[in-house]
């Protein structure tokens, strides 16, 4: 991973969440220490596996409190660039072992977090969203569980303006269309980039995403904006990233 981000040098690392296996603060502050040391900018959610399991006052009383004194105080960061409008939103919660959800003030905040303000201009920039639960049920994550309220977070997203919603939790790379929302709005899921718990075809074996943004040139008619999503699959032959597959999404 640290070979492939050097040789790419992406303008920003993202990582859907589950940062960690148990919410220890060791695995906390590893996890910072491997992003740190990318020497690149990284937005970061947590995931289930970031709430404590085991340790029970703590799930109920404190559930981010690991995360937030090891790793970040920050659950929902986000980034800006001449390019780029990207916000996170925490999924996780304690009262359930893996299921995530939006809460009613997360939705009502998704217009405002995107810079909207009752406004369909976005300047070129491709708006980005990164959860770490699954949203919608693409035919790759074998019928897990989509979030609560996930079709309201869908359509607020659309109607925000937004591109591509970034997501994890299912172990498997996926990338479609959302159902049912009112605007050409991609789903990108990441496998398991440093673990060895991906699902199906990449059991065992880690992948990651590798998106590429085209926001130009502009002509008489209109600005053309596309993502290619290129997912990396690990060689354990040639000990490097090589691409898997490449999807080409044409942006709203």
């Amino acid at each position: 991973m640290e070979l492939l981000v050097a040789e790419r040098r992406p303008d920003l690392v993202v990582v859907s969440g589950d940062l960690t296996q148990r919410a220890r603060p060791a695995q906390f502050r590893q996890a910072q220490r491997f992003l740190r040391g990318l020497g690149l900018p990284y937005l970061a959610v947590p995931g289930n596996h970031d709430v404590p399991m085991y340790r029970v006052w703590e799930r109920l009383l404190d559930r981010y409190g690991a995360y937030r004194r090891h790793f970040s105080p920050d659950l929902e960061p986000s980034f800006r660039d001449a390019e780029l409008e990207v916000a996170g939103f925490n999924t996780a919660f304690n009262l359930t072992i893996e299921d995530g959800r939006f809460t009613p003030r997360q939705l009502a905040s998704i217009g405002e977090r995107f810079r909207r303000d009752g406004s369909t201009e976005t300047n070129g920039r491709v708006r980005i969203a990164v959860v770490h639960h699954p949203l919608a049920a693409l035919p790759e994550l074998m019928g897990w569980r989509t979030a609560r309220r996930s079709g309201e977070a869908l359509r607020a997203f659309a109607a925000a303006g937004v591109d591509l919603v970034l997501a994890g939790h299912v172990h498997v790379a996926a990338v479609g269309l959302a159902p049912d929302c009112g605007r050409r709005l991609w789903l990108v899921h990441s496998g398991t980039s440093t673990s060895r718990r991906g699902r199906g075809t990449e059991q065992g074996r880690n992948t990651c995403n590798l998106i590429t943004l085209d926001t130009g040139p502009q002509d008489a008619e209109c600005l053309r904006r596309s993502a290619t999503v290129e997912q990396m699959l690990w060689s354990e032959q040639d000990e490097r990233f090589e691409v898997e597959a490449v999807h080409d999404c044409a942006l709203a």
